[in-house]
């Protein structure tokens, strides 16, 4: 579980044969005593992934076909930027939303920052309200105007100078986790909704 809050710009220093190795150092440090270990998770980009090998200045996961299927990850090349984030503490504060690093799906830019406006696949967008919660390439976000297609998010100047949004270019694609919350209430009224359906014919 993770919060959105991007803690570091790591680069990507080799991707091959399924295996990422990212150069980072402060997801890498020591946090309250305790430095990350062999089966940590670390979301990259809003994509959960397991710290397999680590040296210094750098760490590894293994990317699976499933994951390059269904997210950005598989257009990252040697010197990319990657938004990383360590998997929250239940002492942290929560300063963005609860993010599972789970993508849904991947969406593209339309238009940069600051008026960031992404779209999404058809599928997303019921999940897409006014004023809430939305992470892009892991980064918690809080949604300005939903769309036919998409969405429009506030971006600070803070944000775009320490995350990747900033660089980010019409055409660009990131990763996209809709509000988990949406989707469990969702689940749970979908029972009701089918009863009402049935009941007023």
């Amino acid at each position: 579980m993770f919060t959105g809050i991007v803690e570091e710009i790591g680069t990507v220093e080799r991707f091959d044969g399924g295996r990422l190795r990212i150069a980072a150092h402060t997801v890498l440090a020591a946090q309250d005593g305790a430095a990350v270990k062999l089966g940590d998770s670390i979301a990259v980009s809003g994509c959960c992934l397991t710290l397999v090998a680590q040296g210094d200045g750098w760490w590894e996961a293994d990317v699976s076909d499933e994951t390059l299927a269904r997210t950005s990850l598989r257009t990252l090349a040697v010197g990319a930027p990657v938004n990383l984030e360590r998997a929250v503490r239940l002492a942290d504060r929560l300063g963005g939303h609860l993010v599972q690093g789970h993508v849904d799906g991947v969406g593209q830019v339309v238009r940069p920052v600051p008026d960031l406006h992404v779209t999404i696949p058809t599928n997303l967008m019921r999940y897409v309200v006014e004023k809430g919660s939305i992470t892009v390439d892991g980064v918690s976000l809080t949604v300005v105007r939903p769309l036919h297609d998409g969405f429009t998010v506030a971006i600070i100047p803070h944000t775009a100078d320490v995350t990747t949004l900033g660089s980010k270019r019409p055409g660009d694609l990131v990763n996209i986790e809709v509000d988990v919350l949406a989707k469990y209430v969702e689940r749970l009224l979908a029972p009701q909704a089918v009863v009402v359906h049935e009941g007023s014919e």
